[in-house]
């Protein structure tokens, strides 16, 4: 797990190495063991080193092939490193170190673009061809790793973090409206390749980029549709839990100690359960957020489900007094906005985490293949009503309202039932406060609601996720961990597990108003039936309106929706915003979500403007 940064001109002018080592600077934290530099020509490539495996100098990069001709910056980690390394030894290739960034160098010498395919792992990676001047960059399947770039007519300008461009870009640039829009409507950000940046954008994921002196080329390698087949699903939950167990297994290669992200949900505790039974491990780290019984987010209760059976349990509470002082780092760090609350909650479970272990582990991604989140009852609803499969339709509304005294789902349902331009205008409305001008400006051009919000079928939609939603979950998970030097990893997105999941029928993944049937069923006897058949979902929640109410935010919350500030001086319109913040000192629900995204946004802008 490292950084990487590069420049690459189009004008055929030498790189140099100035702007590349700015980048470094701006993102050590990402690799503070070992740094690099290779300049060659219009070509320049940085590395900052995280020492994961071989932690030993052979580790360094750039990293050169045998005889020369290609040199890699690479982060991430290739899985099925040792499996591949004895394939390639088969047919004659010799390796001098114990690092996966040779193994990956010897797959494309032998199969060019055709490796990709045979990685297991997270990746985002350039290998520069000394023969040909040109460059090969890629992506790994779900946007595990981040590759951010900025290219004109000049130069292109790529790194694994947004900061780094822009420490290298004058001017500035500027402001993505549309990015807002979506942000501020829908709550949804990195579902497309763009940032809130204009002319910063992400490879997408699935994808590679050839690069020469004259631009560069995207193409698609990897489209998660074209890998679903009834042949693949799963027989029966046993296999479902071997599988995960396998995938566990290889994210244990480590020469570093690895630990869990525990928050009490069914998806880390799965992992936990299976590293404590399974693979015996002992000394397992689990890290955990937790704000005291009864508070909005506190899973200690779930948590002490583990107190006999791991050891080194450790506990943060972040609070009011915490985010008041963490909230510049955390805002610069991201870079971009941040549309809950629970991304600091992750933010201070990796600070946790950080004197103790090198690499964890949690459950990012159960929730996509396993349709965890609570509005996947409107989808599956809905599935069932355009087959007219009626009775089975209302035997699962029924177990719906039975088991979480709720009728979210069913709304939902005719959410996704509206056209595409009603879905928009009932977010908006439901808002209240967007100027009128922002509103019309922008409202035309967002692609959320068709993205997620229009698939005709639960296993359709789902798909949608993975292609324009997970990433925003990956990339704060990758800037949380990556703050601290450490390596996250995540069991429940690999690619095999993945493809086999959302191979399977709708019937095994929602079933007796249930999410997650497949699992549930999987882990009979690993996880305690008390976490095992827990219907509620929180994830990184956090008791936000208690924070709200201290008086170090209460300022901050003030000034973000005050005339004079920058989000309502083009955004927001002010007395809306008061209307609605003066309804929620007096006792109003329901704001919480909007409130955060106003300091947010607010927070990032200044950081932008100063």
């Amino acid at each position: 797990m490292c950084g990487i940064c590069g420049v690459v001109n189009f004008d055929d002018k030498a790189a140099g190495e100035s702007s590349v080592r700015s980048m470094m600077s701006v993102m050590k934290h990402r690799g503070p063991d070992d740094e690099g530099v290779f300049s060659e020509g219009y070509t320049a490539m940085g590395f900052v080193r995280l020492s994961i495996l071989d932690l030993s100098s052979a580790g360094h990069q750039p990293m050169e092939s045998d005889g020369g001709r290609y040199v890699i910056v690479f982060n991430g980690e290739i899985f099925n490193y040792i499996e591949l390394r004895k394939e390639l030894s088969g047919i004659g290739y010799q390796f001098r170190t114990g690092t996966d960034t040779e193994v990956l160098l010897a797959a494309y010498s032998e199969w060019g673009e055709a490796c990709l395919d045979r990685l297991n792992g997270m990746w985002a990676f350039v290998i520069y061809d000394r023969k040909s001047r040109s460059s090969f960059a890629a992506r790994d399947r779900y946007g595990i790793k981040p590759f951010y770039f900025y290219s004109d007519s000049e130069r292109l300008i790529f790194a694994s973090e947004i900061n780094p461009i822009l420490a290298v870009l004058d001017p500035g640039p500027g402001v993505n409206d549309q990015a807002v829009f979506d942000f501020l409507v829908f709550n949804r950000t990195d579902h497309t390749d763009t940032t809130f940046y204009r002319g910063i954008r992400r490879l997408p994921h699935g994808c590679y980029a050839v690069i020469n002196d004259t631009g560069f080329e995207v193409k698609r390698w990897y489209r998660l549709a074209d890998h679903l087949n009834p042949d693949k699903a799963f027989k029966s939950p046993s296999e479902f839990l071997d599988l995960l167990s396998n995938s566990v297994s290889l994210r244990l290669r480590s020469d570093v100690p690895v630990g869990v992200c525990l928050s009490g949900g069914l998806d880390s505790s799965a992992i936990v359960s299976l590293l404590a039974t399974r693979f015996g491990i002992k000394g397992l780290n689990t890290f955990s957020a937790v704000y005291g019984r009864g508070q909005h987010g506190d899973e200690s209760e779930y948590i002490a489900e583990y107190r006999n059976t791991i050891a080194d349990m450790h506990f943060t509470t972040p609070d009011a007094g915490s985010l008041t002082r963490d909230l510049p780092d955390f805002t610069r760090i991201h870079a971009e906005p941040v549309p809950n609350s629970g991304v600091y909650a992750q933010y201070k479970v990796m600070e946790l985490a950080r004197n103790k272990v090198v690499v964890t582990l949690d459950g990012q991604g159960a929730d996509e293949i396993l349709a965890g989140y609570h509005y996947f009852f409107g989808m599956r609803f809905k599935d069932l009503a355009k087959q007219f499969r009626l009775r089975r339709l209302s035997a699962e509304v029924v177990q719906y309202l039975l088991k979480h005294r709720s009728s979210y789902g069913i709304m939902a349902m005719f959410y996704y039932m509206l056209p595409v331009s009603l879905k928009t205008t009932a977010r908006v409305r439901e808002k209240g406060y967007l100027k009128d001008d922002f509103y019309e400006a922008c409202r035309h051009e967002s692609t959320v609601t068709r993205d997620l919000f229009s698939a005709d079928s639960l296993s359709a939609s789902l798909v949608d996720h993975f292609e324009h939603k997970m990433e925003h979950l990956l990339k704060w998970e990758d800037l949380n961990s990556m703050r601290f030097s450490l390596e996250a990893r995540v069991p429940f997105l690999d690619h095999r597990l993945v493809e086999r999941t959302l191979s399977t029928s709708a019937d095994l993944i929602i079933r007796n108003g249930m999410t997650k049937s497949l699992m549930r069923e999987a882990l009979k006897g690993v996880v305690s039936e008390k976490i095992r058949t827990r219907r509620d979902k929180t994830g990184f929640g956090t008791p936000q309106d208690q924070w709200f109410k201290d008086p170090g935010l209460q300022n901050i919350i003030k000034a973000a929706i005050s005339p004079g500030s920058l989000i309502c001086g083009k955004y927001i319109d002010h007395k809306a915003a008061a209307r609605i913040y003066s309804r929620y000192c007096n006792g109003g629900t329901g704001m919480e979500r909007e409130i955060w995204k106003w300091i947010s946004l607010e927070g990032w802008y200044q950081g932008l403007s100063g």
